[in-house]
């Protein structure tokens, strides 16, 4: 397979690995706080990079809008980087999104032709030739540019599936089938129906044989191609089904009725109408409604869209991922689906924009795809920033990292459940029959050594002090222990007796 170079790319593949982790601050809930959906606000390098702890392997799809490189300088982006510095900022992004991608999961990238042949190699590389699937062409303007020396009207979206084309086939869905065209000229008692060829393409020897229309014409099939069943099959549909339609007043070759509720679905196509699925000018429309009192975003993509990406990709409750999230137009979307999010935005618009936007769609607002999709409100999202390093250059913990802000990352770490509260106890939680204690930052006070940082059996015998005083008359006690402290003065045997997990800060948080 053929492999993309540019200037630095050594450089720019190694940046993955090294971009440390940071955690997560939580700023404030927004309608139901129990709901897992994500907007945070930072560099999408670093938030992806904070967010595989949690989230590797989960993401069942994944949609950005990068910045396109058009040399033409977006107000809240850098459109104007060298094409190897675009390259290089594309590379680790894509990579860490490779690892959040659940193993049956998609991703789809729109662009334009600044980029978008060179990006096709990128990811092929990145994600494998084998997991490509397609080039969609979306119409994102129906009007002709005569100032330009060649008016474009689309954009191209690269779809991928991580598991190629085979789990690809069996999880993605079939768009609803359209009842356009359907109506009942011959009176038929099941009502309306549309007409489908009765042909297949090639040569089947038990699909070849001749067929007598009602006035008496006898058909063959059509050169290069066979009937669309074996003669029995065809008489079945005929005499029993009675779905059998000859045209052009009994002389035609035969069809076969397909009524309404018979339509299984549409296989997606790979080309996209603006009729269908919106165009740049619907996606302006819906951000000037929606930002009546501040400045539009300037590159919005219309809600029609996403919803079809969506359709085709995902099911209610599966987790949806954009890391360009521009005006949330994505998270928005999976929102009114019943879909789960995280949104991550750069910019101060995170909250001038994606924040105020989500806001609106919990209250019901009825722009975009609301009427459609039957929303009406509800839902909720957390916001997030960027926090501190976990790390400091010498692969200590940053001293700046609070207790409570790395006790909810390594309840998260461990549970894969979101941490919600506060956390002022090293107990941190029960997760089924396990408990988990954070031993950090003078957590325990006096209790030596180190301001219980250390693993004693006088802080041993505490810990389970907190545990009896959190374990309610009637629930099971939790029969194992995760303990993260700076060492631990046990044997291992002791930790074995007490079934006691232990893990060492900062190496065993570093090492996953």
């Amino acid at each position: 397979m053929p492999f993309l170079d540019w200037v630095n790319k050594a450089q720019a593949v190694r940046v993955a690995g090294s971009v440390p982790y940071h955690l997560l601050n939580f700023e404030s809930a927004h309608g139901d706080a129990a709901a897992e959906n994500l907007l945070i606000q930072g560099d999408n390098l670093l938030a992806l990079k904070a967010l595989l702890p949690f989230y590797r392997g989960r993401v069942k799809c994944i949609f950005i809008d990068p910045p396109y490189n058009t040399q033409s300088a977006f107000e809240h982006y850098d459109d104007k980087l060298e094409h190897s510095q675009w390259l290089s900022m594309m590379h680790p992004r894509l990579v860490l999104l490779r690892e959040l991608l659940a193993e049956d999961g998609s991703i789809w990238v729109t662009i334009d032709d600044n980029e978008a042949h060179y990006l096709k190699v990128l990811m092929d590389e990145v994600f494998g030739r084998a997991s490509f699937v397609g080039t969609i062409i979306w119409q994102k303007r129906t009007s002709r540019e005569n100032r330009a020396t060649l008016s474009s009207s689309h954009d191209t979206v690269l779809l991928y599936a991580k598991g190629g084309i085979p789990v690809w086939r069996n999880v993605r869905n079939l768009l609803p089938a359209v009842e356009d065209g359907f109506s009942n000229p011959d009176s038929d008692p099941r009502g309306a129906w549309k007409s489908i060829p009765f042909t297949a393409q090639g040569y089947r020897e038990n699909q070849m044989y001749p067929i007598t229309s009602p006035s008496g014409v006898v058909h063959e099939p059509p050169k290069g191609r066979c009937w669309g069943a074996t003669e029995p099959e065809y008489l079945r549909l005929r005499d029993v089904e009675q779905r059998i339609y000859f045209p052009k007043g009994g002389d035609g070759r035969p069809r076969v009725k397909q009524f309404p509720e018979q339509q299984k679905g549409l296989v997606p196509m790979t080309l996209w109408l603006a009729k269908d699925v919106g165009d740049n000018e619907d996606a302006k429309k819906e951000s000037l409604a929606l930002f009546t009192d501040r400045e539009a975003f300037g590159t919005p993509k219309p809600e029609q869209l996403l919803e079809q990406v969506l359709l085709i990709a995902t099911n209610p409750g599966d987790v949806v991922l954009d890391s360009f999230l521009g005006s949330a137009t994505t998270a928005a979307v999976a929102h009114k689906m019943g879909r789960r999010y995280i949104g991550i935005e750069l910019g101060a618009h995170a909250q001038t924009h994606c924040l105020p936007r989500l806001q609106k769609v919990i209250d019901g607002e009825q722009g975009g795809i609301s009427e459609a999709a039957g929303w009406q409100g509800g839902g909720g999202f957390r916001f997030y920033t960027l926090g501190e390093p976990v790390f400091d250059a010498d692969g200590g913990i940053n001293p700046a990292v609070t207790f409570g802000a790395l006790a909810g990352y390594l309840w998260h770490f461990e549970t894969g459940e979101p941490a919600t509260g506060a956390f002022a106890s090293p107990l941190l939680g029960i997760h089924g029959d396990t408990a988990i204690f954070l031993l950090y930052n003078g957590i325990l006070g006096d209790r030596k050594p180190q301001g219980g940082n250390v693993l004693t059996s006088a802080v041993l015998a505490y810990l389970d002090q907190l545990l009896n005083d959190a374990v309610h008359v009637g629930q099971p006690r939790p029969t194992r222990k995760v303990v993260y402290g700076e060492t631990t003065r046990l044997s291992d045997w002791r930790l074995d007796e007490a079934r006691i997990s232990f893990r060492q800060i900062p190496y065993d948080i570093k090492a996953r």
